[in-house]
């Protein structure tokens, strides 16, 4: 069963004024991929692939809990360059165009444990093509190959890294404006405090420590679940 957390009315109202304004500018210029740019998108990431090697993707969000693929091995993998946050509008999964919620992406700075994927060769085409379906809807984010350290030696996997040049990606939220859409968003995957905890809940299994989200998890909790 999976739980999410109830909406908290008094604590988004107090902060509406401030979000509707995000929310009216965070769908300026969105616009879906055709199916031809997403190819191009694909084909651009595997130039350099001889159509042997098996190839490593990173998995630092709901990859680690629902990736949907086959592979031949997983590694815990820290990336450096980039973090894990909530800073990417979703208009349909865990929100609406109106309201959008939040999901994670990696942005620049700092660093992240996750997990590397490694795909088989002859399962690369099929896979990525599904994985770019999943990733890429509005070219959000930016395909990278990035150095990843794992227990076994640094390898090269494909992450999909944040596009901060596109209106996709969300900057500068208070603390109380993250809360607020966090438990107050839902779209048709269902609500964005489910996806966080969710993905909070998988890095746990999965032995990866994330510190900033589980504080994060903490508040909205206490929001949910106050002591007397």
């Amino acid at each position: 069963m999976t739980a999410h957390l109830p909406p908290n009315r008094l604590f988004a109202v107090n902060s509406s004024d401030s979000l509707e304004s995000l929310f009216a500018t965070s769908g300026a210029n969105f616009r879906l991929l055709t199916d031809e740019q997403r190819q191009a998108s694909l084909d651009a990431a595997l130039t350099h692939w001889n159509g042997r090697d098996d190839l490593w993707v990173y998995g630092y969000g709901s990859l680690i809990w629902r990736p949907e693929f086959d592979f031949v091995e997983r590694r815990h993998a820290l990336l450096r360059g980039y973090h894990r946050s909530l800073c990417l509008w979703s208009r349909v999964n865990r929100g609406t165009p109106e309201r959008p919620g939040l999901v994670f992406g990696l942005d620049a700075g700092g660093s992240c444990r996750g997990m590397a994927y490694r795909i088989a060769a002859a399962n690369v085409p099929a896979t990525f093509t599904e994985l770019w379906k999943r990733e890429m809807p509005s070219g959000a984010y930016l395909p990278k190959w990035l150095a990843c350290a794992t227990d076994a030696g640094e390898l090269r996997a494909l992450a999909f890294v944040m596009d901060r040049s596109k209106d996709a990606y969300v900057r500068d939220l208070t603390r109380e404006q993250l809360i607020a859409i966090v438990r107050d968003a839902h779209g048709s995957y269902g609500p964005c405090s489910e996806y966080v905890l969710e993905t909070a809940q998988a890095l746990e299994d999965a032995g990866i420590h994330d510190h900033k989200l589980k504080t994060l998890v903490r508040e909205l909790k206490a929001l949910s679940f106050p002591r007397d």
